[in-house]
């Protein structure tokens, strides 16, 4: 649920692993942005996580559930934004 995520949930926490599951795949991503979006703020802030996995595989966009250690289990909604040699970065933006 992503319901109660404010941008206070994920700000401080760069570098912080999540434990991706779904179908075949299980993926280690570390959250390594977080950034406020501004403009009108109706139930909570405008932000977006971006997070760091491997080069393979690349997931496409979907709802995936997510682990944290602190934040528990999540389920965010990842779209793969850029590849590079450090791997693929997927962003989740919040309304």
């Amino acid at each position: 649920m992503t319901e109660g995520l404010t941008v206070e949930s994920f700000e401080g926490r760069a570098g912080e692993g999540f434990r991706l599951t779904a179908d075949d795949a299980e993926l280690d991503l570390t959250l390594v942005e977080c950034q406020r979006l501004g403009g009108a703020v109706l139930e909570r802030e405008p932000f977006s996580i971006v997070f760091l996995g491997p080069q393979a595989p690349v997931l496409p966009q979907r709802i995936y559930p997510l682990e944290h250690d602190e934040l528990g289990e999540l389920e965010i909604f990842l779209v793969p934004i850029a590849q590079d040699a450090d791997g693929t970065r997927y962003e989740a933006v919040f309304t």
